[in-house]
């Protein structure tokens, strides 16, 4: 690996960034970075109704109407936090032009183009960077999938019925559930076959089936239950690996992340840091490939050991973080570093 490809970190400019998407999390960001404006600059923000970004005083100067005027702008790294769809769209054209980091990873149940993206983003001069966003232990679950020890993977979510959007036939026997109704299990079974279905809501899961590169989006299982007593979004992870010799039981772990929100939010609060900290963190390198990025906190201490003379390069100097990159046997690398989130 080469620092080379990093020309944020080596011109020490500010990272040039657009927004596809305005709704909480890209209202999020948007005001995230414009706070940011030694870093970072704000060169557009598009949505699919133009008139939700015009009514924002803060970035009505950079709202872009038209996604198709994107190859006109100057931007370092493109966020897309709209849907599935404007990639399927228009990813190969955004790829094409400039970095691009996807929000919505369900994308990529589609196999065509999965395969697309992850062939121009190697063989171009562009990278694709995922969020892990709120699936915990991304890490130790590619590790796994790396070493082909990750024998079944099941991500099982919870929330509150109307923390969902769906589409049918899920939409329908969601809407059936009443406020005094038992849990409900809305669907069980390949996590390829619900992102379709539930596009906006499963991009954990999606998250899961790329780390879990090993066993895909046609072999990592979906539990999806609305349960209305419910005000967090629940995400169990359970990845089961290969039987003990001795005693003929499998390695297991089982992790459970709470994330408080309110009744009907998407998105839980946790996630918008989480998020906020993976554009850091890809902005720091950005470089041609498919990488999956962490949110790990890295230590000042550690930051202050690799300043001046270290040959490590910082976007910011000394006392900062180091961009560094650990690749795996796919070609999928984990960011890891933010100075950012070692605050929050």
């Amino acid at each position: 690996f080469s620092f080379t490809h990093s020309r944020s970190v080596l011109m020490n400019k500010k990272t040039r960034v657009g927004i596809l998407g305005y709704g909480k999390l890209g209202q999020f960001l948007a005001k995230e970075i414009l706070k940011r404006d030694e870093e970072f600059e704000l060169v557009f923000v598009w949505n699919r109704t133009a008139d939700k970004v015009l009514k924002d005083d803060s970035v009505m100067a950079v709202c872009l109407e038209n996604i198709e005027d994107i190859p006109t702008k100057e931007v370092d790294l493109i966020v897309e936090v709209a849907h599935p769809q404007i990639l399927l769209e228009h990813g190969e054209m955004l790829l094409k032009h400039t970095n691009l980091m996807v929000g919505s990873p369900t994308t990529f149940a589609n196999k065509a183009f999965e395969e697309k993206i992850r062939n121009l983003s190697s063989s171009g001069t562009n990278g694709v960077f995922i969020p892990a966003g709120a699936f915990w232990a991304a890490r130790d679950v590619q590790k796994m999938a790396d070493r082909g020890t990750l024998c079944e993977l099941k991500v099982t979510m919870r929330k509150h019925p109307s923390s969902f959007k769906l589409n049918s036939p899920l939409k329908e026997k969601n809407a059936e559930i009443s406020d005094d109704s038992e849990p409900v299990v809305l669907y069980s079974g390949p996590v390829r076959t619900l992102c379709p279905l539930a596009p906006n809501n499963v991009n954990t899961m999606a998250c899961g089936a790329l780390a879990a590169h090993n066993l895909g989006f046609d072999n990592v299982q979906a539990l999806l239950v609305s349960d209305p007593s419910l005000t967090a979004h629940i995400v169990e992870i359970e990845a089961i690996g290969p039987q003990d010799s001795d005693s003929d039981q499998p390695f297991s772990v089982k992790a459970t992340r709470y994330n408080p929100a309110k009744v009907g939010a998407v998105t839980g609060n946790a996630t918008y840091n989480s998020f906020l900290s993976s554009l850091i963190g890809a902005s720091e390198v950005l470089r041609p490939g498919f990488h999956f990025c962490l949110q790990i906190a890295f230590l000042i201490e550690r930051g202050r050991e690799h300043g001046a003379g270290s040959g490590i390069p910082t976007r910011r100097g000394e006392g900062e973080c180091a961009a560094l990159c650990e690749h795996s046997a796919r070609g999928i690398s984990f960011r890891s570093f933010s100075r950012e989130f070692s605050s929050r």
